[in-house]
């Protein structure tokens, strides 16, 4: 894994206040793709917020977007699948596990 990559999972994930709600956004999505509507309710999170995440999500490439407005589907990006791993161990240091 390049140190880039790994920063900028650090980053997403524990560099500030939002993390955690990140890190239950991409385990949700890793069991399952979902549009942001079925995000926000299988975790009981305002639609606005969720919005919010997947941006930073997007923004970080740890998301993938398929599709357009309401209807987007969103997936765990090839490039955080291929550094599933580290996504875990901070899982685990964040006690979300």
């Amino acid at each position: 894994m390049s140190t880039a990559i790994r920063r900028i999972i650090w980053w997403v994930f524990t560099g500030n206040r939002g993390g955690t709600n990140r890190v239950r956004l991409v385990a949700v999505l890793k069991e399952q793709p979902q549009n942001a509507n079925q995000l926000a309710q299988r975790l009981g999170m305002d639609y606005k917020t969720v919005r919010h995440h997947l941006r930073v999500l997007l923004k970080n490439r740890m998301v993938t977007e398929v599709g357009e407005g309401y209807g987007a589907m969103y997936f765990v990006s090839p490039e955080l699948e291929q550094n599933f791993d580290e996504f875990l161990r901070i899982w685990e240091r964040m006690g979300s596990k």
